[in-house]
């Protein structure tokens, strides 16, 4: 019977056919789109089995490949955190390829879809192989085929300067990432041979060292930090806004679904796999910066009206609530609370999950909706559920999850870091007595803003009517679209209501890397209910919440059918003014007006009204025009200043090339003299 490592790496064998198809049968478009997302959609679903499997399984299977350098081989280890991290990376992968059948052969005939199918399944082969490596050199080399892959999809319409634009800033800074990430593994196995030499590049060897405080210290932040760039983290968020909008929607729906979150994976296994033993205010920190990243997250999104855009910064916002599990583990890890920290853990990861499948979901709904619409601009758009009935629904469920609204899955993960919250003892750092409610307090606030932006979402794309000066004929999305997008629908909706099963599933990976399980207190009454660490002070029943929503549903919906008349249709109330055009509905800018007075402060806000006035009587305007721009002042505070010192420094270096070569042969004369004299 074959192992489940050896299963997981079929899939990652399996992503070459498609690059393989596109030589053989690349001429005929429609059948190449067809068999290479039907192989893409297929191995990812074995990667699937093979993660559930590594996790159920209960144990560590680890294999050696003769790649890499001639002394040093790729090593790779599935455990239950990689085995995690594969199942969900497989699962999203498995829905966006079912997905991208119908997508891809709905872009144009001039879009270079070759390009896109060969580095679409490379970028997923190499996500698995992140998660399978167990050494610093196969690691690296899966992060950077990752990150070099993404950038080709960035750059799938290179022909638009917002498009080079978005992709240099993302490689920019997952290069700079990658050599953080570089510089922590050096120091880790510097530290394990007494810096003689890196031959322990291996995890088993870093794993089996006893770092340092101050060392440990060092290579924490340096990973951390290299992680964080990748996963978008305040301040390090600037490409993430800017990459995400402009590649093809089914690569922003695993962009921000799944790879953001082999960033979360290398943070995981770096702090409490790798090096184990940390002081309180390492978990603190990840904490704070969890906290801002959630809550600016969730009012940049608010700013937005650009719809992808705004999915783009919801990514920050619920990394940042991720990381608030990470951290609040990590806390109560420091403090010998073994119970609590796999409860912080476990709420975590199942954001993380749950994360990958309401992102991905409403990213593949607004690819659909662009697809009809032709539009990113959402105050062009308005009535599509009367269209886009299907995807109008999948969208709505999307919304739901995103919001933390139950019966959807997005509640019990957050419902679980509340939990890690409010049910924590009192901590001895008078510190942490003021964080930890004060975090609780901003992860309510996040909770509510969440739900604010997806109202406004909701609403002004598929209520209403149609605002858009285009006449586009909408229809809507294809049966492949609408089976990735159920799919999506059907797992949220799973996640939501079965949570205990899933938390029994996923408590060997606590188990493994904390000492500690939630299954004798979470599910003490059987997978109805969810009850972390106490059942007397905090439960959760998603199936019965389901059965109470769908009861309400169903009587109101007798109560309101059962004589005829008592649902009436009137004209839209409209104050005695008798010429209303859909261009007097709120709009994304003017529902986030209440926002912007409120947090303005934190944004770079300018805004004008410009009236012409008339001739005969100019104190009434003949039109008036209304100007918004909100900037991200990071950008301004940290990005702009060493722009402009590279420009300045790259302008002084221009100087030295004259064109002449006697000048550069002074330059050779000068250069040998110089070394001459320091040797």
């Amino acid at each position: 019977m074959i192992s489940p490592i050896e299963l997981s790496i079929i899939p990652v064998v399996a992503f070459i056919i498609p690059v393989v198809f596109v030589v053989v049968i690349g001429n005929d478009r429609q059948r190449l789109i067809r068999m290479s997302f039907s192989v893409s959609a297929l191995a990812s679903f074995i990667s699937v089995v093979a993660g559930a499997m590594a996790v159920a399984d209960h144990s560590v299977q680890q294999l050696v490949l003769p790649l890499g350098l001639p002394t040093l081989p790729f090593h790779l280890r599935l455990d239950q955190l990689s085995g995690f991290f594969i199942f969900v990376v497989g699962l999203l992968s498995f829905f966006v390829s079912v997905y991208s059948v119908g997508y891809v052969s709905g872009l144009g005939a001039g879009k270079p879809v070759k390009r896109l199918i060969v580095f679409y399944n490379i970028f997923i082969a190499a996500m698995l192989m992140v998660c399978l490596a167990d050494d610093a050199l196969c690691f690296l080399v899966a992060w950077e085929v990752m990150a070099a892959s993404s950038y080709f999809l960035v750059m799938f319409e290179d022909g638009r300067s917002e498009n080079r634009r978005a992709a240099y800033l993302y490689m920019v800074m997952a290069h700079i990432g990658a050599v953080l990430i570089l510089l922590s593994f050096g120091v880790m196995a510097g530290v394990t041979t007494g810096f003689e030499d890196f031959s322990c590049y291996t995890f088993d060897a870093m794993r089996a060292a006893k770092f340092p405080l101050k060392w440990a210290t060092v290579a924490f932040l340096l990973s951390f930090f290299g992680f964080a760039a990748k996963a978008g983290v305040i301040p390090f968020h600037v490409w993430l806004p800017e990459a995400h909008p402009v590649a093809p929607s089914n690569v922003s729906a695993l962009m921000s679904g799944v790879m953001l979150k082999t960033a979360i994976y290398g943070i995981v296994r770096i702090t409490f796999d790798i090096i184990k033993v940390f002081p309180w205010w390492w978990g603190t920190m990840v904490l704070v910066l969890g906290l801002v990243s959630a809550v600016m997250g969730v009012l940049y999104a608010l700013m937005q009206h650009d719809l992808k855009k705004l999915l783009a910064y919801h990514s920050v916002e619920n990394i940042g609530i991720i990381l608030i599990g990470i951290g609040l583990s990590m806390i109560f890890t420091s403090f010998h609370l073994p119970v609590m920290a796999a409860l912080a853990l476990i709420a975590g990861l199942y954001h993380t999950m749950n994360h990958a499948m309401f992102k991905g979901l409403l990213f593949m709904g607004a690819g659909a909706v662009l697809h009809a619409t032709h539009e990113r601009n959402m105050d062009e758009m308005g009535g599509l559920i009367h269209l886009m009935p299907w995807t109008s629904a999948f969208f709505l469920v999307g919304c739901i999850s995103i919001s933390a609204l139950p019966p959807f899955n997005g509640f019990v993960s957050e419902w679980l870091t509340f939990q890690a919250f409010l049910l924590s003892p009192s901590l001895p750092i008078p510190m942490m007595k003021l964080l930890i409610p004060l975090g609780a307090a901003l992860l309510a606030l996040t909770g509510a803003l969440a739900a604010a932006c997806f109202v406004k979402v909701f609403g002004v794309i598929f209520l209403g009517n149609w605002r858009g000066h285009s006449q586009h004929v909408v229809t809507e999305a294809g049966w492949s679209m609408r089976a990735g997008m159920s799919l999506a629908s059907l797992a949220c909706l799973c996640l939501g209501v079965l949570p205990a099963i899933v938390i029994n599933w996923m408590d060997a990976i606590s188990e493994s890397l904390l000492n500690a399980r939630l299954v004798t207190t979470s599910g003490v009454y059987g997978w109805m209910w969810l009850t972390p660490v106490d059942p007397e002070r905090a439960s959760y029943s998603g199936p019965l919440v389901l059965i109470g929503i769908v009861a309400v549903c169903a009587v109101t919906y007798v109560l309101l059918h059962v004589k005829p008349g008592n649902i009436s249709r009137v004209p839209v109330w409209d104050c005695g003014f008798k010429k209303l055009t859909p261009k007097m509905q709120y709009n994304a800018v003017s529902f986030s007006m209440p926002f912007r007075r409120i947090f303005g402060f934190l944004f770079d806000i300018k805004e004008q009204i410009r009236l012409t006035p008339q001739r005969q009587h100019p104190t009434f305007p003949e039109n008036s025009q209304y100007y918004l721009r909100v900037r991200d002042r990071f950008w301004g505070w940290l990005y702009r200043p060493v722009i402009d010192r590279v420009v300045l420094l790259s302008r002084k270096a221009g100087m030295l090339q004259h064109g002449r070569i006697h000048v550069y042969l002074i330059y050779s004369f000068v250069t040998i003299i110089v070394l001459l004299a320091l040797l």
